[in-house]
């Protein structure tokens, strides 16, 4: 299933979620300007939710009740992005893009692409994304939280190495 969603300049308010037929199939509740937790919405009601734990770097998504449903940290690398999403007895997915590229594959067991997302808006305009998941594990939405939670991790490292070259 492929959807398209976006953030909001300040990271605060509601955006669509849309479908390839440009038909809306949800909606993003930003939660707040000053942090970077959001709501996941299909059209019937709350999926899931993403906000950084406190006083970390990891992010976590959770099910509309609560439950954890994963944690995604950023791994180290010198020539690529890199990304864990331990999804628990689901699994291990690594997501990795190339150093400047905004295409990620998100990989399960014995490297299979279980899904991919890119960012197809501007430097300077707020993250749109495009997600596709062939996922039988992971579910569309909950990998929506997943993908606002790289957009959140690399926005808290351009906003960090902006404040340490000033």
């Amino acid at each position: 299933m492929e959807l398209y969603f976006r953030d909001n300049f300040f990271n605060a308010g509601y955006t669509e979620i849309m479908n390839h037929e440009q038909e809306q199939a949800g909606h993003l509740d930003l939660k707040s300007a000053f942090g970077s937790s959001l709501d996941v919405f299909d059209n019937s009601g709350l999926i899931c939710s993403g906000k950084f734990r406190m006083l970390s770097n990891r992010w976590e998504v959770t099910s509309a009740d609560g439950r954890g449903w994963g944690i995604l940290r950023a791994r180290m690398s010198f020539f690529s992005k890199k990304y864990e999403y331990d999804a628990g007895p689901r699994g291990v997915y690594d997501i990795t893009a190339p150093a400047f590229s905004q295409e990620y594959d998100i990989t399960g067991n014995a490297g299979k692409i279980v899904a991919s997302f890119r960012r197809t808006s501007g430097l300077f305009s707020s993250g749109t994304f495009v997600l596709d998941n062939q996922s039988e594990q992971l579910d569309t939405y909950e990998l929506i939280a997943v993908v606002m939670g790289v957009h959140a991790i690399n926005k808290r490292r351009n906003s960090a190495s902006s404040n340490s070259s000033s």
